[in-house]
């Protein structure tokens, strides 16, 4: 951007985003200076999202701004992490008017004072076809008590919270290929980060992940993190009343449809069968349904079983960036 415009834009536009938090030095400087609790690791992660990828090119910023920041929220609640701030990097397509980058501005703000969760700094500039975005989030954890996908043990129950594939479903229906249904469209347009149950989870699960890239993926994931095998029974797999009518035409092929999906942002964690009153007490607290869904075993890789206890057979490997 012009330098004028450009500066113009951060004062106007990113400055109200900090919400007045004092790492972010009024976004006046170079970088920011944020100093965590005493006792407690900083958690980073970043995700980088880009038009047409992972989000429909004629997507509303309101759209844009909850998937990018509750995507990138969703790795926070996945270790176990507190948001204390975020960083933004976003190039601007040439074709972007001063009232387009406002717009998507005013988008992040609704979010972000929603959230109680400020920006401290970033970058913005333009250039291509298609809008990116790089969002950097900042949490912190009491130290050593960050939830890993290393932890998984022989023997424990496998959880995953809400609903699987309803985003999935949204998916298609934004594409125009599904009959519309607000409820699923709004999993996949509007995703909610389990932030409550990430905190929750701390001293429980023994390892955690999110699911953006579809739940065999990302158990996949977490198995070999962990060095175990992951079995999943289909019949205990929690789908909405929706998914599970879309289900009745599709059969088997269109369950590992739904469980191959990404942008559920659901939490699959494990936890030793001797903490399961523990975690089925979470649900009344949090207001979220918690499903057992198989277990941890000596082996690799994750296999979904069917009512028979036989493996089916998953050619759907989930989403990848490649």
């Amino acid at each position: 951007m012009a330098k004028s415009g450009e500066f113009d834009f951060i004062e106007a536009s990113l400055k109200p985003l900090t919400l007045g938090h004092p790492a972010a030095l009024g976004l006046a400087d170079d970088a920011a200076l944020l100093t965590p609790q005493a006792g407690h690791e900083i958690v980073l992660a970043s995700d980088m999202l880009v038009e047409g990828r992972h989000f429909p090119v004629a997507a509303t910023p309101d759209v844009i701004a909850a998937r990018a920041l509750h995507s990138n929220l969703s790795d926070l609640a996945a270790m176990g992490a507190f948001p204390l701030a975020f960083l933004s990097s976003v190039a601007f397509p040439e074709t972007w008017t001063a009232r387009d980058r406002e717009a998507l501005a005013a988008a992040f703000a609704r979010q972000t004072q929603a959230l109680e969760f400020p920006l401290i700094g970033g970058d913005t500039t333009l250039g291509g076809e298609a809008l990116v975005l790089s969002l950097t989030m900042v949490g912190e954890v009491p130290t050593g008590q960050a939830l890993l996908r290393s932890g998984a043990r022989e023997g424990e129950d496998v959880w995953v919270s809400g609903t699987i594939g309803d985003a999935g479903l949204g998916l298609k229906m934004a594409q125009n290929t599904l009959d519309r249904q607000t409820d699923l469209l709004a999993r996949y347009e509007q995703p909610q980060a389990r932030l409550e149950l990430g905190l929750a989870l701390r001293g429980l699960a023994s390892a955690c992940i999110d699911l953006s890239d579809g739940l065999l993926a990302d158990a996949g994931h977490l198995a070999k993190a962990s060095g175990v095998g992951i079995e999943i029974e289909s019949a205990m797999i929690p789908l909405s009343d929706p998914a599970l009518l879309w289900l009745e035409n599709e059969g088997q092929a269109g369950l590992v449809k739904l469980a191959s999906a990404g942008d559920d942002y659901e939490l699959l964690f494990t936890a030793p069968s001797a903490r399961s009153g523990e975690i089925l007490a979470l649900q009344a607290d949090l207001g979220v349904t918690l499903n057992w869904i198989g277990r941890v075993l000596p082996g690799e890789g994750c296999m979904l079983l069917d009512d028979a206890g036989v493996a089916i057979d998953v050619t759907a490997g989930g989403f990848t960036h490649f």
